[in-house]
This record gives structure tokens, sequence and C-alpha cells, in this order.
């Protein structure tokens, strides 16, 4: 699959603001600094699309990217685990995060983001295991790559999903990828596009049952 048109749509400060839409999304988080932007704009190939920032943290609304005139969106949601944020503020977040995740029904598929140069953290574990204790769709998508050679971001891998075949019996789709290098882009998108057809798919499936022809 191709990225034609991408284009910014929405920053919505809670579920209840996110548009009606009634297409397949994408959405992307991760901890603070992992790389969500500049994925976002590796992906769809527009250098200012997501805003990037040396600074963490900067993302605070749930933001809707149209893509191909609609016919599925990808969505940046805030960054999760930064310290610096007050208590109460990191509560904010956290409701605005989960009341996305589970109850947004045009959510289709979380990419959990992980800087590959990092060991196993335990907020990142926990969050896996949120997800599956939910029964939330989701694929690990390793970002900076580019930061280490083959056989170093390889053996990081293996470790988180060691890591993972502790508590899990199959992992999630596992993607590595470098904005600096559109390592990966190929995979995601052609993943993504999987998805949209076996949608598209079903749909037809339902309507021929539903005729009963």
């Amino acid at each position: 699959m191709e990225i034609k048109k991408a284009r910014y749509e929405i920053s919505s400060p809670d579920v209840e603001h996110c548009p009606d839409t009634q297409v397949p999304e994408y959405a992307f988080i991760g901890r603070s600094n992992v790389g969500k932007s500049s994925l976002i704009n590796m992906l769809t190939r527009s250098r200012g699309l997501a805003k990037t920032s040396q600074k963490p943290g900067k993302t605070l609304l749930i933001n809707h990217f149209r893509i191909n005139d609609g016919a599925f969106y990808i969505v940046d949601l805030p960054g999760y685990g930064y310290a610096a944020r007050g208590k109460s503020q990191r509560e904010d977040f956290r409701k605005m995060i989960e009341s996305y995740i589970l109850d947004r029904q045009q959510m289709t598929l979380l990419f959990v983001l992980i800087d590959i140069r990092h060991e196993p953290q335990k907020i990142d574990m926990e969050f896996f295991d949120w997800l599956g204790e939910n029964g939330v769709p989701f694929a690990i998508v390793f970002t900076k790559a580019d930061k280490l050679g083959p056989n170093a971001g390889a053996a990081k891998v293996e470790i988180y999903k060691k890591e993972l075949l502790k508590k899990w019996e199959e992992l999630p789709p596992v993607f590595v990828t470098s904005s600096e290098k559109s390592t990966g882009r190929d995979d995601i998108l052609d993943y993504i596009e999987q998805i949209n057809r076996d949608i598209e798919n079903h749909k037809k499936d339902t309507n021929v049952s539903l005729d009963g022809n």
C-alpha cells in the first residue's frame, strides 16, 4: 500500500470529541520521546504532518490524520510515562488514553512504540499486560533502529520477545523501524492494508449472509 494523501484533521481533548468516522483507525502510542511523530511522518512521507520536538511529552491531545481521502485514519496518542508531569495531569492522560483505546469503536489496532536501544522497561511491560487483559489488538514497533547495528538491534528485539513469552503464549506482530532511513515502512503499511482488506471482506460476507444470497 502507498499513502498518497495525508492531512491533519483534528486534535481532541478526549474520546467524546473525536471525529465521527466510520473507517478504521490505527493509533500510535509509546513512552515520551520514543519517536512517535517522526514515525508517523515517515509512514506518510509528510515531513511536517505530526509535530516533532526535542522536548518529550509535547503531544497533549488525540490527533487524527486522514489518510487517502478517508480510507483510514492514523491517530497520534499522547506518550505515557513522562515523569515531569504532575500527578493529576498524568492521571488525566491515563484516562484519556484508556478511554480512547477501550471505548473508541473505530480503533482497529494499536501500535506500541519501543526505543530499540533500551532494555525492557517495567512501564512498557505493564502496559502490554493491560492491553492483553483488555483484549486490545496491538503490534510492537521498535524505533530508532539506525542507532544500533543490525546484530545489536536484533539482540534487543530478542530480549523483549523472551521477556514477553514469560507471560504470553503468543507474541504480537513485531516491526523494526528507523524514521531516518524509512526502515520498516513497507512492512507496517502492508500490514495495515491487509487488515483493511480483511475488514472489507468481512463486511461483504456479512452483507451476503444478511441478504440470504
